[in-house]
């Protein structure tokens, strides 16, 4: 299968997976899964066929590793960043000492009031090195990185989770815990 091809199923499975899976008629439970073979079928009815054999590479090759099945192969979910209700039953993890954060130097002056929100999302997104947290903030322009300081946070009460892919996920980040270029 070419780049193109996986990056629009990617694209795609976001969409219904992460933020609109009623758009095809799809439903998923209280964890994010849905049935692969009713994703399957309801992109088909809504013009985007794919076959499993193109299901199966992309959520073996994204380089993000945005999607998994369930040990059954039968369900598919998101990893995270869903805007629709979800709850992904991660267990509370100790972070590391820091996490880091891409964005882009617009949104400076709002973070070093408010911190860091999910806005649309469920949880702040934080990786967990500097490299990923550039490529997370160049999507957007010229990337800035945050670093957090998670060891306290996590000290003062602040829970974490790891998604599979290996995002690490908190409520927010207040600005007391960030170090911002600048």
């Amino acid at each position: 299968m070419d780049d193109r091809r996986t990056v629009k199923i990617s694209k795609y499975l976001a969409k219904h997976l992460r933020h609109r899976p009623e758009r095809i008629g799809l439903t998923l439970d209280a964890a994010g899964w849905a049935n692969v073979e009713e994703l399957l079928a309801a992109a088909a009815r809504h013009n985007f066929p794919i076959t499993r054999a193109e299901l199966d590479h992309v959520v073996a090759n994204n380089d993000k590793r945005r999607y998994s099945f369930d040990e059954t192969g039968e369900r598919i979910r998101a990893s995270q960043g869903h805007s629709v209700e979800v709850e992904l039953d991660l267990p509370v993890t100790p972070p590391p000492a820091v996490l880091y954060h891409g964005t882009v130097a617009t949104s400076l002056a709002a973070i070093r009031q408010e911190g860091l929100r999910p806005m649309a999302r469920h949880a702040v997104h934080l990786s967990p090195d500097r490299e990923t947290a550039i490529r997370v903030g160049a999507r957007r322009g010229r990337p800035v990185v945050l670093v957090v300081d998670s060891a306290r946070m996590a000290a003062d009460g602040h829970e974490f989770q790891v998604s599979a892919n290996g995002v690490w996920l908190v409520d927010s980040v207040p600005p007391a815990y960030l170090m911002i270029p600048g």
